[in-house]
């Protein structure tokens, strides 16, 4: 029996804010789920903490919702342990590029295959309004009411830098497109970044859906752009300043991180037979007396 978006739904309320970014991002990939088939058992999410962590609640589907910072963490392992299951981790761009960078540089050098969405708003919405690390220069919020004077983390160039086999950026209006983006990035065989524009309606005035329609660039309506060329995806970021939405670069010939591992079991670490002889169990607890 084909999957239906009704089965990827949950009946909790959602809290988060009329118009809120997020909920185009929950919609896509619950569209891109039922059009690849996959059955809710089959789906882990895993999020991290913010307005985007709640994200699991609102999926039928396996959720963990972690601490701040350790989605990608926890859903490394989870994918190491069960092979079997599609791996989401979800969180905010809080979440993944502050508190969680040093999660987000290694995972994206390890290639385990799971896919990481981040709902970017470029701003703290959950905290009520404060710089967070997308924040552009000079941007005005409660804790720089004289403007921001750091510069803004550019995630995209430090996945490519990094050697992330699909990054890719998405906006929460544009659901067509964000939702082959996500089927392509789920299909992928390694670490794939959805990071998706989703606008803050309560506190970020500046960057809008209005701001995004008028200034993101779409490279898949672009004939010319060559996204398995990793070069001209650095250098299409810097020209954009990475206001684009698309496939920015994706490796054709990536290899995931447990198909590189010695010994590592097809089938995964949970169906593998891990009894003990009882004998041999017995001798190791007789070392412990």
């Amino acid at each position: 029996m084909a999957v239906t978006m009704a089965d990827f739904r949950t009946s909790e309320k959602s809290w988060w804010c009329p118009g809120c970014g997020d909920f185009g991002v929950l919609a896509a990939l619950q569209k891109a789920l039922v059009e690849l088939g996959i059955e809710p058992e089959k789906v882990a999410v895993v999020s991290g903490i913010g307005c985007s962590g709640k994200i699991g609640n609102y999926i039928n589907s396996y959720n963990l919702h972690t601490v701040h910072g350790r989605a990608l963490a926890a859903a490394q392992g989870l994918k190491l342990a069960n092979r079997e299951l599609t791996v989401i981790a979800a969180g905010g761009d809080g979440d993944g590029f502050a508190i969680g960078m040093g999660h987000y540089m290694h995972a994206l050098r390890r290639n385990v295959d799971i896919t990481y969405i981040v709902m970017d708003n470029m701003i703290y919405g959950l905290t009520k309004g404060q710089t967070s690390p997308t924040s552009e220069h000079g941007f005005q919020t409660k804790s720089t009411p004289a403007g921001n004077v750091e510069r803004s983390v550019n995630q995209l160039q430090l996945a490519i830098a990094s050697g992330c086999g699909f990054v890719a950026n998405g906006f929460s209006a544009n659901q067509k497109q964000l939702v082959e983006i996500i089927k392509r990035a789920i299909q992928h065989p390694g670490f794939a970044l959805v990071n998706t524009y989703s606008p803050c309606v309560t506190f970020n005035k500046q960057n809008t859906f209005d701001f995004f329609k008028q200034h993101l660039t779409n490279l898949d309506e672009d004939p010319t752009y060559d996204r398995h060329d990793r070069f001209a995806a650095m250098k299409k970021l810097m020209e954009t300043e990475e206001l684009v939405t698309g496939i920015v670069y994706e490796d054709p010939n990536s290899v995931r991180y447990e198909d590189r591992v010695a010994g590592y079991p097809a089938e995964g670490i949970v169906n593998r037979d891990w009894s003990v002889d009882p004998a041999v169990w017995q001798k190791l607890v007789e070392q412990y007396k």
